[in-house]
């Protein structure tokens, strides 16, 4: 026995010596595979669209069938043209191509159409694609020609005629979410009338009288001024918040007003809308209606800790304490968004929650309240609150769902992108795995990936439904999230809203001149 032990002795040191090697010094390799597993996701799902829902616009992935909410004019093969490129599907991107070009196709929606065309000819150069754009950027000009000059809601491309949508009012996401795509086309084309008309937008937005950097949700067509109280991150707020920071990067930092905005406009909600819940000290962010928080936290919310990484980034003159701030917040509302993932029976996350109060006092649950009182303490304890990880609750959760859907939704994932591009932790891709492994689990149909109806059920129903952004968003910053190769840096590309890449140029000097830009 003991001449046998001799015999085992030097391959059970090479075993543990090649798994510590391994471990410790051999950089891991798994990552470029679960690219490989997105890229394989996005193929099977715009298949599946190209299969049984072209020319439609979306497709119904659990009957096979399609589904026309945006007019019928094909938005998933638009919002799916860069994430085709960027993946290296070169020729299936080419045979998109020629449908553009077949169908021409007019979008009332700017940030998915207008974008997708914008960003699949910055990555490619196509000339068709600067065709198409510029020809449905003059099309959606009829928009803008209000009282106040914000847009109406919708616009007929053919007849330029225009009309209001559901509400009265100017959802402030819509009116000041198309800077992006318009500067850019601006830039592209020599049109001027492109910058004139999304800047004269931006001047009432430096002109609002409006309190502590909150933006209300509802603006008036006529005067151009705030209608309502109601201040939020979510749904009739998001991505004008993002257009903020994101217009200012996009033009060479040459326009200083919109940067301006964004500062006042995320202190403002760091002061106001973040709370932490009083068990698991979990950070979120809601809104308030003349002043009282609703404490609902929607899923729409999570791209917030991706925007706030993204300016402690890329803005170099940002006080130190205010980095250090906003980055707690970016990290704590980040974990957060995963743990209401990783909390339920299918790994994936509900769409709208109502997070615990504190009582008596609700303002005792304010995020920044809290932080006074631990600096009161000296700082005790690893982490300040709201980024004291708790592990996943199947009850006690902090919260209850007020919708329990999984939409597919990229917000999460979009957030963890940058968040690991911004610091380096490793554990930003890990979570993402996990929620994109739950992904394939629960949401992968024979003809595509669907939404999930309830999160804490198993076996899961399916919803038949399968949106252009989960080929546009979703697919692509986990595709992002898995590359090891920094595809897209932050310095030299901005993503708008749908995550449609725009290259950050300057100005040329006619421009500078024509527009008053100072960079």
């Amino acid at each position: 026995m003991p001449r046998l032990l001799a015999r085992w002795i030097p391959l059970i040191f090479v075993f543990v010596s090649f798994i510590f090697f391994t471990t410790f010094f051999i950089p891991t390799t798994h990552w470029p595979q679960r690219a490989k597993r997105v890229r394989e996701a996005f193929i099977h799902a715009y298949k599946g669209y190209r299969t049984y829902a072209w020319p439609s616009d979306e497709l119904l992935p659990v009957s096979g069938s399609s589904v026309n909410n945006f007019n019928g004019w094909g938005v998933t093969l638009f919002d799916a043209l860069d994430t085709m490129w960027l993946m290296g599907l070169h020729d299936m991107f080419r045979e998109a191509v020629g449908l553009v070009y077949k169908y021409a196709p007019f979008f009332e929606t700017v940030i998915r159409c207008l974008g997708g065309l914008l960003s699949a000819y910055s990555l490619s150069g196509e000339p068709i694609l600067l065709m198409r754009a510029d020809d449905l950027g003059m099309k959606l000009l009829p928009a803008f020609n209000t009282e106040s000059g914000l847009p109406m809601f919708a616009v007929n491309t053919v007849s330029g005629k225009t009309k209001q949508g559901w509400n009265p009012y100017v959802l402030w996401s819509e009116a000041f979410s198309n800077q992006l795509e318009y500067k850019l086309l601006a830039h592209y084309t020599g049109r001027s009338i492109y910058y004139n008309k999304t800047e004269s937008v931006m001047q009432i937005l430096y002109h609002a009288n409006i309190s502590d950097g909150l933006f209300p949700t509802h603006w008036d067509i006529k005067s151009g001024h705030p209608t309502n109280n109601h201040h939020t991150v979510g749904a009739y707020a998001d991505s004008a918040h993002e257009y903020l920071l994101k217009q200012w990067l996009l033009t060479g930092r040459s326009e200083p007003n919109p940067r301006d905005l964004y500062l006042q406009s995320v202190n403002g909600i760091l002061r106001n809308l973040t709370y932490i819940t009083p068990r698991r000290k979990l950070l979120y962010v809601t809104d308030i209606s003349n002043g009282k928080p609703s404490h609902t936290f929607e899923h729409l919310s999570c791209f917030l800790p991706g925007l706030l990484a993204l300016g402690v980034y890329t803005l170099p003159d940002m006080a130190a304490q205010d980095k250090e701030l906003h980055m707690w917040a970016a990290k704590g509302l980040a974990y957060t968004c995963y743990i209401t993932y990783a909390d339920h029976a299918t790994g994936l996350g509900p769409d709208e929650m109502k997070m615990s109060r504190w009582y008596p006092d609700d303002l005792e649950g304010s995020w920044l309240a809290q932080l006074d009182i631990w600096e009161m303490q000296e700082r005790p304890g690893a982490a300040p609150p709201g980024l004291q990880e708790s592990p996943p609750a199947t009850t006690e959760r902090d919260y209850h769902n007020l919708k329990n859907s999984y939409l597919l939704r990229p917000e999460t994932i979009e957030s963890f992108y940058i968040l690991w591009r911004v610091t380096g932790e490793e554990k930003w891709r890990e979570r993402g795995w996990e929620i994109f492994e739950a992904i394939e689990m629960h949401a992968r149909t024979e003809y595509g990936y669907a939404s999930i109806a309830a999160v804490d059920s198993i076996p899961v129903y399916l919803k038949d439904d399968m949106p252009s952004f989960f080929l546009a968003e979703t697919l692509k910053y986990f595709y992002l999230l898995f590359t090891d190769d920094d595809i897209l840096p932050l310095t030299e590309w901005v993503l708008n809203t749908e995550a449609h890449p725009f290259p950050i140029f300057d100005w040329n000097s006619w421009e500078k001149e024509e527009y008053g830009v100072s960079g």
